[in-house]
């Protein structure tokens, strides 16, 4: 009967990946909210949601890349240099905040492309590149910023825009949620009704089966990191207004936190499996866990520990689930 049971739960997991991240949300929700009844407050639950925001936006791009059963350690290293090259040219320069911020999103394609070129052309595994490109975007920002911080009253208010929040009653949200939102629906719809995205998923899925099929695998790849690049740049984007200010010592930890939320919204690191929806579920657990620990009095250690151990959780999940028989 336990054998049944867990074979059913097993099977539903594997047809409905988001269900797991979903009730760990809700139960995660629910438990700080009784340790600490300040972490229900609206003013609280809108920290929650402006701290998740620019993590949500690099997973977002780093859900495409690990869908095709790739890596990207240089997510952070992207979004900060990015937001440093288009504050240093609206600062140096004064161009319109509109013209920097496209040059700033214009560099954030053009590292992602290379990224695509080093994997489909080179033949290099996508871990092995993109530590390179890593430690290369990150020195690239010391060298144009000369590791000096941007203010925000120094650059164009569009820069600084998605900062803003909008009050809606007691809660405020950023215009850079609202973008994030947007981002994620997008690509939602991208993968789910479009020829592009059913080629994202079979190229994770099963790379040479794709291949007899008539899918150009190389294309798909080098799209999936492009794309990627453009959505870390407008993380970036985001970064600044959240910060109000563009600094080049942010983001160490951006491409960690950026894997822990998709593995965490389900997807599969075999590539094939997962979800933009799971992302943002993945995301917010992040943010929620982050949080409530705070306000439980736990400390940062701790914390850190906490979230190890929810990603060892679900990758092990993972692998439980992949084991589903027909």
């Amino acid at each position: 009967m336990a054998t049944t049971t867990r074979a059913r739960i097993q099977h539903v997991l594997h047809g409905n990946p988001v269900l797991g991240p979903l009730a760990v949300l809700v139960v995660a929700i629910v438990a700080f909210s009784i340790v600490n009844p300040r972490f229900f407050s609206a003013a609280n639950l809108s920290l929650v949601v402006a701290q998740v925001t620019v993590i949500a936006v690099l997973a977002l791009g780093q859900t495409l890349i690990i869908l095709t059963a790739g890596i990207d350690l240089s997510t952070g290293a992207i979004a900060v240099f990015s937001s440093i090259l288009s504050a240093g040219i609206a600062l140096k320069t004064g161009l319109p905040g509109l013209l920097a911020l496209a040059l700033g999103l214009l560099s954030g394609v053009l590292m992602g492309a290379v990224n695509g070129f080093l994997v489909t052309r080179i033949k290099l595994p996508p871990f092995i590149v993109t530590l390179g490109t890593l430690t290369i975007f990150f020195s690239l920002n010391a060298v144009v910023s000369n590791s000096e911080t941007v203010r925000g009253s120094d650059l164009p208010a569009l820069m600084t825009w998605t900062g803003t929040a909008i009050p809606i009653g007691s809660f405020r949200l950023t215009y850079g949620s609202i973008i994030m939102l947007v981002l994620f629906a997008f690509v939602f719809h991208a993968l789910r009704s479009t020829a592009w995205g059913r080629h994202v998923y079979a190229a994770g899925d099963d790379a040479e089966a794709a291949r007899l099929a008539g899918i150009r695998i190389s294309r798909v790849l080098f799209s999936a990191y492009t794309v990627a690049g453009l959505l870390y740049a407008v993380g970036g984007w985001i970064l600044v207004g959240r910060l109000a200010s563009a600094s080049p010592n942010v983001g160490t930890d951006y491409n960690l936190d950026s894997i822990t939320a998709v593995v965490l919204g389900g997807a599969s690191l075999f590539g094939g499996r997962g979800s933009v929806l799971g992302t943002l579920i993945g995301a917010l657990i992040v943010g929620v866990f982050r949080n409530g620990l705070q306000l439980a009095g736990v400390e940062v250690v701790w914390q850190g520990f906490a979230i190890g151990l929810l990603v060892l959780v679900a990758v092990s999940l993972d692998q439980w689930i992949r084991k589903v028989k027909a």
